[in-house]
């Protein structure tokens, strides 16, 4: 059964990793797709035609169908690139996957400006640049699918990555009220945060992994609710089958969710909402606050990067040496 028979799908980033496991799988369920890869190296150097056109031979070759983009997500003259071409190849546009995205990893005080911007450009304003044409297509025809993603990176937080986790933190509140925005449309909007090794986890600088590693942060798998003994299947391909399914009718009513992808586990992020709370009339004290908050709101919370245990720090308890 071919699920997505008479749909037009754009995926951005589709010439590598999961963008190109996801564009093949759509293909597979009957979707045409406009395969857009700018072909630049993990940090946005040097744009190459090859990824996105050799996707698109081999959809094509498979007896699927669809067309190479080689527009940058960065502008929006290449946002709605992508849609025009949708929409002049195949004649509509039923479904956006934003997958194409960049490191520049660097510690925050060492980070550029430059570094910062090009992270934020890619990711944050590319997921605007292709959103925003693709809503009006969508908002039109009462249909549409977005697929955005998001990553632990911005969710859990992750050393070394300010910009490419702010993007992403970004990215996951985006989903949200775009959902919000075009829901009564018929349209849904949601995201991915995968776990898989891609040529962009294979960058990470090796003193950021050690200090991955110190802090007990893994690099590419999503954090999971309890242990488990399936064993971790990280290839790429494994975060096709979760984002297709969110482009098929069947999911209409999944609406402004963000699901943590990670090879055979699949995980409903916890959404945003007040855990605990302290209240008064009136306003609160710095004194009552020195008191309630440790004893109240982060009482039996983990500290993600706890001081080093030979800092004096102030304020700090002095632990006794027996």
């Amino acid at each position: 059964m071919k699920r997505l028979e008479g749909r037009v799908a754009v995926v951005t980033g589709a010439g590598r990793g999961i963008g190109r496991g996801v564009a093949k799988l759509l293909a597979q369920e009957g979707a045409s797709v406009v395969v857009n890869d700018f072909g630049v190296n993990v940090d946005g150097t040097k744009p190459d035609a090859g990824p996105a056109k050799d996707v698109a031979d081999e959809i094509r070759s498979a007896g699927g169908k669809a067309v190479p983009n080689f527009d940058t997500v960065a502008t929006v003259d290449g946002g709605e690139r992508m849609v025009q071409q949708a929409l002049d190849e195949f004649g509509r546009l039923d479904i956006l996957i934003n997958v194409a995205g960049i490191l520049r990893d660097r510690m925050i005080f060492n980070m550029a400006e430059q570094e910062w911007d090009d992270v934020i450009g890619v990711h944050l304003k590319g997921h605007y640049c292709t959103t925003k044409p693709a809503s009006i297509i969508f908002r039109q025809q009462r249909y549409g699918r977005i697929i955005n993603f998001s990553s632990i990176s911005g969710l859990g937080g992750l050393p070394g990555q300010a910009n490419y986790g702010a993007a992403k933190a970004g990215i996951a509140g985006f989903t949200r009220v775009v959902a919000r925005d075009l829901g009564r449309y018929g349209v849904t909007c949601n995201a991915i945060a995968p776990g898989a090794a891609t040529r962009m986890t294979a960058t990470v600088p090796q003193n950021t992994a050690q200090l991955r590693q110190r802090a007990g942060t893994a690099p590419v798998v999503a954090a999971a609710p309890r242990e488990t003994t399936v064993l971790p299947m990280r290839e790429p391909e494994y975060v096709a089958p979760m984002t297709v399914f969110l482009a098929c009718d069947e999911a209409w009513n999944i609406n402004g969710k963000i699901f943590y992808v990670a090879g055979g586990r699949i995980s409903l992020a916890h959404e945003e909402s007040a855990m605990r709370q302290i209240q008064k009339q009136g306003m609160w004290t710095v004194d009552e606050l020195r008191d309630l908050v440790p004893s109240q709101l982060t009482y039996g919370l983990v500290n993600p990067a706890p001081p080093a245990p030979d800092l004096d720090l102030p304020g700090r308890p002095v632990v006794q040496q027996v």
